[in-house]
């Protein structure tokens, strides 16, 4: 499994590979549960290596460690994932 890291930038550089649906599953500590979101609502700093942010339902942005980042999905198949 390539790193998360990598993937994403596939998904940003690679025209034929990025083009599709794509979603993010990070663990949310608060909620005690994976949540899902469109990669292209989630925003990141390209200065940061360290974390991204996404708003909530309530317009309420929170930031995002990348090593909670648990799954990719692309046109609804599982196409990455970490196993801990």
């Amino acid at each position: 499994m390539i790193p998360l890291h990598e993937l994403l930038s596939r998904i940003q550089w690679d025209t034929e590979f990025g083009r599709g649906e794509f979603w993010i599953g990070y663990l949310d500590h608060a909620r005690g549960e994976l949540v899902h979101v469109p990669l292209k609502e989630v925003r990141h700093d390209p200065d940061s290596h360290f974390c991204f942010d996404v708003t909530d339902e309530e317009g309420i942005a929170h930031s995002v460690p990348y090593h909670r980042v648990k799954e990719v999905w692309k046109d609804g198949a599982l196409i990455w994932q970490r196993l801990h």
